[in-house]
């Protein structure tokens, strides 16, 4: 796993940095089950997760129980709380393993002693941040100006390999639709 990591660390670099060998050992091995929560609302988040393996969904409750997705992660991407981790506040999101998953974690402790002392570990989570932000902000703004019928065929289109992963009712708590009307309209695909 850590070889996955640092394949992952130089890619984002260009080169392998010199003190990656400062870096990879604060990161923790984990392994998790389906279903299982990496953080639930209401918990501080402790952890910054590079994901191996598996499928992850963060997503929020609303005031009626219902779920509303944030963001799905797949292998090689990072994945926190990023306001909740930053302040070391509880957290108004959770985090779950969609499927089994195979991580390495960094505490918040690690992770503010390396972003110190580690120049080019400071860059890159300057990366995730950007690259996080401009996930989101780009979601939000493309999804809002679609209907119900054009979000998924934008999810067809960008996600084809999570189709394949994901049930019906988490694509539509992605989109932002009803699992009924996700179920209604795939007969119109």
């Amino acid at each position: 796993m850590v070889e996955k990591l640092r394949q992952h660390i130089i890619g984002r670099i260009g080169k392998e940095p010199e003190n990656l060998h400062l870096v990879i050992p604060h990161f923790e091995p984990i392994s998790t089950k389906r279903g299982e929560h990496l953080l639930q609302a209401g918990e501080v988040c402790r952890y910054v997760y590079f994901l191996v393996e598996g499928c992850l969904q963060v997503y929020v409750i609303d005031k009626n129980g219902n779920e509303s997705t944030r963001e799905l992660y797949v292998e090689d991407q990072w994945v926190t709380d990023i306001f909740g981790f930053q302040n070391q506040i509880p957290s108004t999101e959770f985090i779950k393993c969609v499927e089994p998953c195979q991580l390495l974690r960094i505490s918040y402790a690690s992770f503010q002693q390396l972003a110190t002392a580690v120049p080019q570990f400071a860059a890159i989570y300057q990366q995730i941040l950007e690259v996080s932000y401009n996930n989101t902000v780009y979601r939000v703004n493309t999804l809002t100006s679609m209907d119900a019928l054009e979000r998924i065929k934008w999810f067809q289109e960008n996600k084809p390999k999570l189709k394949s992963r994901i049930s019906s009712k988490l694509i539509a708590s992605y989109l932002g639709i009803s699992p009924e009307t996700m179920t209604r309209l795939k007969s119109k695909l």
